[in-house]
């Protein structure tokens, strides 16, 4: 996988959290989350192009036992359609508790109520995104337009 500026999702039925990482994919922040509407895609697409975003991770719902249910169907879906809008790479990444993670690290910094509502969906993409970079070989791409 080549160099340059990766954008995790961490897609969520109101919000969608999102993180980035800088060009060398050394470092990452988080984003301020968006809301959900018919036209997502189209602002994911807009930020990519201002961001100068190379490639996508999304995060992909798996069950406990592995195994894909309605949810992680729905993310595939929505995988397909960000790419088609994009034109990048996009792959998924398996997202079990990182929901509860970021929500611990955030209640461990101090957030609550509103404060952690938030920043929970884009803390959620900034793990995905750590887990993402951090692998030898990410999982298959599910769409590859470069």
């Amino acid at each position: 996988m080549s160099k340059g500026r990766v954008l995790a999702i961490d897609l969520g039925a109101r919000r969608i959290g999102l993180a980035v990482s800088d060009e060398l994919r050394f470092t990452a922040r988080p984003l301020p989350a968006i809301r959900r509407t018919n036209q997502f895609t189209a602002h994911l697409a807009a930020l990519c192009r201002e961001l100068e975003v190379s490639a996508i991770v999304i995060g992909l719902p798996l069950r406990m036992d592995g195994s894909e249910g309605e949810a992680a169907q729905q993310a595939r879906a929505a995988a397909e359609e960000i790419g088609q809008a994009t034109g990048l790479p996009v792959y998924l990444q398996d997202e079990r508790l990182t929901t509860r993670e970021a929500e611990e690290v955030l209640r461990e910094a101090g957030f609550r109520g509103d404060a952690l509502r938030q920043r929970l969906d884009s803390a959620a993409a900034l793990i995905i995104l750590r887990d993402f970079l951090s692998r030898d070989a990410p999982e298959t791409c599910l769409l590859d337009r470069s």
